[in-house]
């Protein structure tokens, strides 16, 4: 194990997973990479499976882990959209590697 390793008691992969783990955060962080700015209605569009209970539990992980930004608009009825964070941003080039792994996996190994 490396210096820096011992220093820390998570392993970064482990720490990654963590953050981004649960069935639709990477989802979530791919279609805001696509889209740049979506509203709680535009993402559950995305996602027909999923409930309002867990979007908006995932939501709130990824803000409260600082890969996604809350913005709210003091209107009527409220408007909030969410945003990828500078740190959320970050993940682009990875998200892009995972989308291209299973676009191969899947041309690469018809059912």
């Amino acid at each position: 194990m490396d210096k820096q390793h011992s220093q820390c008691s998570q392993c970064p992969v482990e720490f990654t997973v963590n953050m981004v783990g649960g069935k639709y955060k990477l989802l979530i962080l791919h279609q805001l990479s696509i889209h740049k700015v979506m509203r709680f209605n535009e993402l559950r569009r995305q996602f027909p499976d999923i409930t309002q209970r867990t979007l908006t539990r995932q939501l709130r992980e990824l803000e409260s882990d600082g890969l996604i930004n809350r913005q709210v608009y003091s209107e009527i009825p409220p408007k909030v959209e969410y945003s990828l964070s500078e740190t959320g941003e970050s993940l682009y080039p990875i998200l892009l590697q995972i989308e291209n792994w299973g676009l191969n996996y899947i041309a690469n190994n018809p059912k």
